[in-house]
Protein backbone atom coordinates (compact mmCIF):
# COMPACT_ATOMS: atom_id res chain seq x y z
CA UNK A 1 0.00 0.00 0.00
CA UNK A 2 1.30 3.44 -0.97
CA UNK A 3 0.64 6.00 1.75
CA UNK A 4 0.93 9.70 0.95
CA UNK A 5 0.68 12.85 3.01
CA UNK A 6 -2.81 14.36 2.92
CA UNK A 7 -1.39 17.64 1.58
CA UNK A 8 -0.64 15.95 -1.75
CA UNK A 9 -4.35 16.05 -2.55
CA UNK A 10 -4.17 19.84 -2.63
CA UNK A 11 -0.96 20.21 -4.64
CA UNK A 12 -1.77 20.28 -8.34
CA UNK A 13 0.65 19.68 -11.23
CA UNK A 14 1.45 22.19 -13.95
CA UNK A 15 -1.08 21.35 -16.64
CA UNK A 16 1.13 23.08 -19.19
CA UNK A 17 3.81 20.45 -18.60
CA UNK A 18 1.56 17.86 -20.23
CA UNK A 19 1.25 20.18 -23.24
CA UNK A 20 5.01 20.72 -23.30
CA UNK A 21 5.62 16.97 -23.23
CA UNK A 22 3.22 16.53 -26.13
CA UNK A 23 4.90 19.37 -28.01
CA UNK A 24 8.25 17.59 -27.61
CA UNK A 25 6.70 14.39 -28.95
CA UNK A 26 5.38 16.24 -32.00
CA UNK A 27 8.77 17.83 -32.58
CA UNK A 28 10.42 14.41 -32.40
CA UNK A 29 8.02 13.38 -35.17
CA UNK A 30 9.22 16.27 -37.32
CA UNK A 31 6.48 18.82 -36.54
CA UNK A 32 7.34 22.50 -36.22
CA UNK A 33 6.09 23.89 -32.89
CA UNK A 34 5.95 27.57 -31.92
CA UNK A 35 6.57 27.68 -28.16
CA UNK A 36 4.67 30.36 -26.29
CA UNK A 37 3.90 28.30 -23.20
CA UNK A 38 6.93 28.33 -20.88
CA UNK A 39 8.00 31.36 -18.86
CA UNK A 40 11.71 31.11 -19.57
CA UNK A 41 13.75 33.64 -21.55
CA UNK A 42 14.94 32.25 -24.87
CA UNK A 43 18.24 34.12 -24.55
CA UNK A 44 21.25 32.30 -23.13
CA UNK A 45 23.08 33.61 -20.08
CA UNK A 46 25.25 36.66 -20.94
CA UNK A 47 28.76 35.63 -21.92
CA UNK A 48 30.53 37.54 -19.10
CA UNK A 49 28.51 35.51 -16.58
CA UNK A 50 29.28 32.24 -18.36
CA UNK A 51 32.99 33.10 -18.41
CA UNK A 52 32.92 33.89 -14.69
CA UNK A 53 31.33 30.52 -13.98
CA UNK A 54 34.02 28.73 -15.99
CA UNK A 55 36.75 30.61 -14.13
CA UNK A 56 35.18 29.71 -10.80
CA UNK A 57 35.34 26.03 -11.74
CA UNK A 58 38.90 26.31 -12.95
CA UNK A 59 39.98 28.12 -9.79
CA UNK A 60 38.44 25.50 -7.54
CA UNK A 61 35.43 27.35 -6.12
CA UNK A 62 33.50 24.12 -5.66
CA UNK A 63 32.85 24.05 -1.90
CA UNK A 64 29.83 25.21 0.07
CA UNK A 65 29.34 28.89 0.72
CA UNK A 66 27.65 30.12 3.92
CA UNK A 67 23.99 29.11 4.01
CA UNK A 68 22.87 32.70 3.39
CA UNK A 69 25.21 33.11 0.45
CA UNK A 70 28.57 34.39 -0.71
CA UNK A 71 29.33 37.61 1.22
CA UNK A 72 30.63 39.34 -1.92
CA UNK A 73 27.38 38.60 -3.79
CA UNK A 74 25.23 39.89 -0.93
CA UNK A 75 27.28 43.09 -0.88
CA UNK A 76 27.02 43.42 -4.67
CA UNK A 77 23.24 43.07 -4.50
CA UNK A 78 23.07 45.78 -1.84
CA UNK A 79 25.08 48.02 -4.16
CA UNK A 80 22.72 47.16 -7.03
CA UNK A 81 19.74 48.35 -5.00
CA UNK A 82 21.54 51.60 -4.16
CA UNK A 83 22.35 52.23 -7.81
CA UNK A 84 19.05 51.21 -9.41
CA UNK A 85 16.49 52.11 -6.74
CA UNK A 86 18.31 54.53 -4.43
CA UNK A 87 17.52 52.17 -1.55
CA UNK A 88 19.97 51.26 1.21
CA UNK A 89 19.84 47.59 2.23
CA UNK A 90 22.11 46.00 4.78
CA UNK A 91 23.86 43.04 3.09
CA UNK A 92 23.15 40.85 6.12
CA UNK A 93 19.42 41.06 5.28
CA UNK A 94 20.07 39.52 1.84
CA UNK A 95 19.84 35.73 1.63
CA UNK A 96 21.04 33.98 -1.54
CA UNK A 97 18.85 30.98 -2.38
CA UNK A 98 18.62 28.13 -4.94
CA UNK A 99 16.17 30.06 -7.09
CA UNK A 100 13.28 32.28 -6.03
CA UNK A 101 11.22 29.17 -5.23
CA UNK A 102 13.58 28.40 -2.35
CA UNK A 103 13.29 32.01 -1.18
CA UNK A 104 9.50 31.76 -1.09
CA UNK A 105 9.70 28.46 0.77
CA UNK A 106 11.92 30.08 3.40
CA UNK A 107 9.43 32.92 3.84
CA UNK A 108 6.50 30.55 4.17
CA UNK A 109 8.42 28.30 6.56
CA UNK A 110 9.21 31.20 8.88
CA UNK A 111 5.68 32.68 8.81
CA UNK A 112 3.06 29.94 8.29
CA UNK A 113 1.65 27.71 11.02
CA UNK A 114 -0.75 24.84 10.21
CA UNK A 115 -4.13 26.34 9.32
CA UNK A 116 -2.77 29.86 8.68
CA UNK A 117 -3.99 31.58 5.54
CA UNK A 118 -1.93 33.53 3.00
CA UNK A 119 -3.75 35.94 0.69
CA UNK A 120 -2.74 36.04 -2.99
CA UNK A 121 -4.17 37.04 -6.34
CA UNK A 122 -6.25 34.61 -8.40
CA UNK A 123 -5.06 34.23 -11.15
CA UNK A 124 -1.48 34.01 -9.96
CA UNK A 125 1.65 31.89 -10.09
CA UNK A 126 0.48 28.37 -9.15
CA UNK A 127 3.52 27.31 -7.11
CA UNK A 128 2.80 30.01 -4.55
CA UNK A 129 -0.33 28.16 -3.47
CA UNK A 130 1.63 24.94 -3.16
CA UNK A 131 4.32 26.51 -1.01
CA UNK A 132 1.58 27.33 1.49
CA UNK A 133 0.05 23.85 1.27
CA UNK A 134 3.49 22.37 1.95
CA UNK A 135 3.42 24.00 5.39
CA UNK A 136 -0.16 22.80 6.00
CA UNK A 137 -1.39 26.34 5.53
CA UNK A 138 -4.28 27.51 3.36
CA UNK A 139 -3.77 29.78 0.35
CA UNK A 140 -6.66 32.22 0.01
CA UNK A 141 -7.16 33.44 -3.53
CA UNK A 142 -8.46 36.97 -4.11
CA UNK A 143 -10.32 37.00 -7.45
CA UNK A 144 -8.89 39.73 -9.68
CA UNK A 145 -9.95 40.96 -13.09
CA UNK A 146 -8.89 43.40 -15.77
CA UNK A 147 -10.83 46.10 -13.91
CA UNK A 148 -8.05 46.21 -11.28
CA UNK A 149 -5.25 45.29 -13.72
CA UNK A 150 -5.40 41.74 -12.35
CA UNK A 151 -4.04 42.94 -8.99
CA UNK A 152 -5.78 42.85 -5.60
CA UNK A 153 -7.16 46.16 -4.40
CA UNK A 154 -6.69 47.45 -0.85
CA UNK A 155 -10.44 47.15 -0.34
CA UNK A 156 -10.35 43.47 -1.31
CA UNK A 157 -7.40 42.81 1.00
CA UNK A 158 -9.30 44.37 3.91
CA UNK A 159 -12.36 42.26 3.11
CA UNK A 160 -10.43 38.99 2.85
CA UNK A 161 -8.18 39.54 5.86
CA UNK A 162 -9.42 37.48 8.81
CA UNK A 163 -7.84 36.37 12.07
CA UNK A 164 -6.52 33.28 10.27
CA UNK A 165 -4.49 35.34 7.76
CA UNK A 166 -0.78 35.65 8.46
CA UNK A 167 0.43 37.33 5.26
CA UNK A 168 -0.41 38.90 1.92
CA UNK A 169 1.66 37.81 -1.08
CA UNK A 170 1.61 40.04 -4.16
CA UNK A 171 3.66 40.07 -7.36
CA UNK A 172 4.81 43.09 -9.33
CA UNK A 173 5.08 42.51 -12.25
CA UNK A 174 2.75 39.57 -11.96
CA UNK A 175 2.67 36.19 -13.59
CA UNK A 176 0.53 35.51 -15.66
CA UNK A 177 -0.58 39.08 -16.38
CA UNK A 178 2.56 41.24 -16.39
CA UNK A 179 0.88 44.08 -14.49
CA UNK A 180 2.53 46.31 -11.89
CA UNK A 181 1.59 47.57 -8.47
CA UNK A 182 2.12 51.27 -7.88
CA UNK A 183 3.87 52.72 -4.85
CA UNK A 184 0.64 53.99 -3.27
CA UNK A 185 -0.97 50.56 -3.48
CA UNK A 186 2.09 48.88 -1.99
CA UNK A 187 2.02 51.39 0.86
CA UNK A 188 -1.64 50.59 1.53
CA UNK A 189 -0.95 46.86 1.51
CA UNK A 190 1.87 47.35 3.98
CA UNK A 191 -0.31 49.47 6.24
CA UNK A 192 -3.09 46.87 6.20
CA UNK A 193 -0.72 44.00 7.00
CA UNK A 194 0.96 46.01 9.73
CA UNK A 195 -2.36 46.97 11.33
CA UNK A 196 -3.42 43.31 11.34
CA UNK A 197 -0.15 42.10 12.84
CA UNK A 198 0.65 40.24 9.62
CA UNK A 199 3.29 40.43 6.93
CA UNK A 200 3.60 41.65 3.35
CA UNK A 201 5.54 39.51 0.87
CA UNK A 202 6.36 41.00 -2.55
CA UNK A 203 7.47 38.89 -5.50
CA UNK A 204 9.68 41.11 -7.69
CA UNK A 205 11.03 38.36 -9.96
CA UNK A 206 10.32 40.28 -13.17
CA UNK A 207 11.44 43.68 -11.92
CA UNK A 208 14.20 44.10 -14.48
CA UNK A 209 11.73 43.46 -17.30
CA UNK A 210 9.58 46.57 -17.05
CA UNK A 211 8.92 48.56 -20.21
CA UNK A 212 6.98 51.78 -19.90
CA UNK A 213 7.89 53.07 -16.44
CA UNK A 214 10.25 52.51 -13.54
CA UNK A 215 9.00 49.86 -11.15
CA UNK A 216 8.90 50.69 -7.45
CA UNK A 217 10.58 48.20 -5.16
CA UNK A 218 8.70 47.51 -1.95
CA UNK A 219 12.01 48.03 -0.15
CA UNK A 220 11.58 51.76 -0.72
CA UNK A 221 8.48 51.67 1.50
CA UNK A 222 9.60 49.80 4.59
CA UNK A 223 12.34 47.59 6.03
CA UNK A 224 9.80 45.07 7.36
CA UNK A 225 8.61 43.73 3.99
CA UNK A 226 9.80 40.40 2.58
CA UNK A 227 11.03 40.84 -1.01
CA UNK A 228 11.82 37.91 -3.30
CA UNK A 229 13.78 38.14 -6.55
CA UNK A 230 15.72 35.93 -8.93
CA UNK A 231 18.61 35.78 -11.37
CA UNK A 232 16.39 33.78 -13.74
CA UNK A 233 14.24 36.26 -15.62
CA UNK A 234 16.05 39.57 -16.18
CA UNK A 235 19.54 38.11 -15.78
CA UNK A 236 18.82 35.07 -17.98
CA UNK A 237 20.18 32.48 -15.53
CA UNK A 238 17.25 30.06 -15.21
CA UNK A 239 19.31 26.87 -15.20
CA UNK A 240 21.82 28.20 -12.68
CA UNK A 241 19.10 28.11 -9.97
CA UNK A 242 19.87 31.29 -8.11
CA UNK A 243 17.59 33.77 -6.37
CA UNK A 244 17.54 35.98 -3.33
CA UNK A 245 15.39 37.05 -0.43
CA UNK A 246 15.56 40.34 1.44
CA UNK A 247 14.14 39.77 4.89
CA UNK A 248 13.21 42.08 7.77
CA UNK A 249 16.01 42.19 10.33
CA UNK A 250 14.15 40.28 13.09
CA UNK A 251 13.78 37.24 10.79
CA UNK A 252 17.35 37.00 9.47
CA UNK A 253 18.67 34.55 12.09
CA UNK A 254 15.65 32.26 11.72
CA UNK A 255 15.96 32.26 7.94
CA UNK A 256 19.67 31.47 8.21
CA UNK A 257 18.77 28.50 10.44
CA UNK A 258 16.16 27.29 7.97
CA UNK A 259 18.51 27.66 5.00
CA UNK A 260 21.15 25.59 6.78
CA UNK A 261 18.66 22.78 7.25
CA UNK A 262 16.67 22.92 4.02
CA UNK A 263 19.35 23.29 1.34
CA UNK A 264 22.73 24.07 3.00
CA UNK A 265 23.58 26.74 0.40
CA UNK A 266 22.85 27.95 -3.10
CA UNK A 267 25.09 26.57 -5.90
CA UNK A 268 28.60 27.93 -5.41
CA UNK A 269 29.54 28.20 -9.10
CA UNK A 270 26.31 30.08 -9.84
CA UNK A 271 27.03 32.56 -7.04
CA UNK A 272 30.52 33.33 -8.32
CA UNK A 273 29.18 33.68 -11.86
CA UNK A 274 26.41 36.03 -10.71
CA UNK A 275 28.97 38.53 -9.45
CA UNK A 276 29.56 39.43 -13.11
CA UNK A 277 25.84 39.89 -13.81
CA UNK A 278 26.02 43.46 -12.48
CA UNK A 279 29.01 44.59 -14.55
CA UNK A 280 28.44 47.24 -17.19
CA UNK A 281 29.02 44.77 -20.04
CA UNK A 282 26.40 42.36 -18.71
CA UNK A 283 23.85 45.08 -17.95
CA UNK A 284 24.27 46.43 -21.49
CA UNK A 285 23.43 42.98 -22.89
CA UNK A 286 20.47 42.59 -20.54
CA UNK A 287 19.05 46.00 -21.36
CA UNK A 288 19.26 45.22 -25.07
CA UNK A 289 17.28 42.05 -24.41
CA UNK A 290 14.74 43.96 -22.35
CA UNK A 291 14.15 46.27 -25.32
CA UNK A 292 13.69 43.24 -27.57
CA UNK A 293 11.10 41.79 -25.19
CA UNK A 294 9.26 45.12 -25.40
CA UNK A 295 9.32 44.97 -29.20
CA UNK A 296 7.84 41.49 -29.06
CA UNK A 297 5.11 42.64 -26.68
CA UNK A 298 4.32 45.59 -28.90
CA UNK A 299 3.91 43.26 -31.87
CA UNK A 300 2.00 40.42 -30.23
CA UNK A 301 -0.49 42.49 -28.22
CA UNK A 302 -2.27 44.16 -31.16
CA UNK A 303 -1.92 41.02 -33.27
CA UNK A 304 -3.81 38.91 -30.71
CA UNK A 305 -6.43 41.61 -30.24
CA UNK A 306 -6.98 41.69 -33.98
CA UNK A 307 -7.57 37.93 -33.94
CA UNK A 308 -10.32 38.33 -31.35
CA UNK A 309 -8.56 37.73 -28.04
CA UNK A 310 -9.60 40.24 -25.40
CA UNK A 311 -6.58 41.76 -23.65
CA UNK A 312 -7.97 44.66 -21.67
CA UNK A 313 -4.77 45.62 -19.83
CA UNK A 314 -1.42 46.36 -21.41
CA UNK A 315 1.21 44.47 -19.36
CA UNK A 316 3.93 46.80 -18.13
CA UNK A 317 6.42 44.04 -17.39
CA UNK A 318 7.43 40.37 -17.52
CA UNK A 319 6.93 38.59 -20.87
CA UNK A 320 3.31 37.46 -20.80
CA UNK A 321 -0.05 38.36 -22.30
CA UNK A 322 -3.07 37.07 -20.38
CA UNK A 323 -5.91 36.84 -22.85
CA UNK A 324 -9.64 36.27 -22.55
CA UNK A 325 -10.45 33.57 -25.09
CA UNK A 326 -14.20 33.29 -24.35
CA UNK A 327 -14.99 34.27 -27.94
CA UNK A 328 -13.53 30.92 -28.98
CA UNK A 329 -13.98 28.53 -26.05
CA UNK A 330 -15.12 27.92 -22.49
CA UNK A 331 -12.47 25.22 -21.97
CA UNK A 332 -8.99 26.72 -22.07
CA UNK A 333 -7.18 23.40 -21.68
CA UNK A 334 -9.01 21.77 -24.58
CA UNK A 335 -8.47 24.92 -26.63
CA UNK A 336 -4.73 24.86 -25.92
CA UNK A 337 -4.58 21.14 -26.71
CA UNK A 338 -6.33 21.58 -30.06
CA UNK A 339 -4.17 24.57 -30.91
CA UNK A 340 -1.05 22.48 -30.32
CA UNK A 341 -2.26 19.43 -32.27
CA UNK A 342 -3.83 21.25 -35.21
CA UNK A 343 -1.72 24.40 -35.56
CA UNK A 344 1.55 23.60 -33.83
CA UNK A 345 1.30 26.51 -31.38
CA UNK A 346 1.87 25.88 -27.66
CA UNK A 347 0.28 28.19 -25.06
CA UNK A 348 -0.67 27.89 -21.39
CA UNK A 349 -4.29 27.29 -20.32
CA UNK A 350 -5.74 29.49 -17.60
CA UNK A 351 -6.42 26.51 -15.35
CA UNK A 352 -2.75 26.60 -14.30
CA UNK A 353 -3.21 29.96 -12.58
CA UNK A 354 -6.15 29.53 -10.25
CA UNK A 355 -9.88 29.08 -10.03
CA UNK A 356 -11.17 32.51 -11.07
CA UNK A 357 -12.37 32.30 -14.69
CA UNK A 358 -9.56 29.96 -15.77
CA UNK A 359 -11.64 28.24 -18.45
CA UNK A 360 -11.89 31.43 -20.51
CA UNK A 361 -8.28 32.63 -20.30
CA UNK A 362 -4.94 31.60 -21.76
CA UNK A 363 -1.41 32.92 -21.37
CA UNK A 364 0.93 33.72 -24.24
CA UNK A 365 4.64 34.01 -23.44
CA UNK A 366 6.66 36.08 -25.90
CA UNK A 367 9.83 34.20 -25.00
CA UNK A 368 10.66 33.37 -28.59
CA UNK A 369 11.91 35.37 -31.55
CA UNK A 370 9.81 37.97 -33.33
CA UNK A 371 9.91 35.77 -36.43
CA UNK A 372 8.48 32.86 -34.45
CA UNK A 373 5.79 35.11 -32.99
CA UNK A 374 4.81 36.23 -36.48
CA UNK A 375 4.59 32.62 -37.61
CA UNK A 376 2.58 31.77 -34.50
CA UNK A 377 0.10 34.54 -35.27
CA UNK A 378 -0.23 33.30 -38.85
CA UNK A 379 -1.00 29.79 -37.59
CA UNK A 380 -3.46 31.15 -35.03
CA UNK A 381 -5.27 33.06 -37.75
CA UNK A 382 -5.65 29.93 -39.86
CA UNK A 383 -6.75 27.90 -36.84
CA UNK A 384 -9.41 30.40 -35.79
CA UNK A 385 -10.84 31.06 -39.23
Amino acid sequence: MTKRAARMQSIQPFHVMALLARARELEAQGRSIIHMEIGEPDFVTPQPVIDAGIRALQEGYTHYTPAVGLPALRERLAEFYRQRYDVNIEPRRIVITPGASAALQLVMAVLVNPGDRVLMADPGYPCNRNFVYLLNGQPQGIPVTAASAYQPTPQQVREYWTEAVTALLVASPSNPTGTLLGENCLREFHAIADAQGGNLIVDELYHGLVYDEQATTALAISDDIFVVNSFSKYFGMTGWRLGWLIAPEPYVADIDKLAQNLFLAAPTIAQHAALKAFDEESISILESRRREFQQRRDYLLPALRELGFEIAVIPQGAFYLYANCSRFTDDSFSFASRLLEEAGVAITPGIDFGTHQPETHVRFAYTTSLENLQEGVRRLREFLC
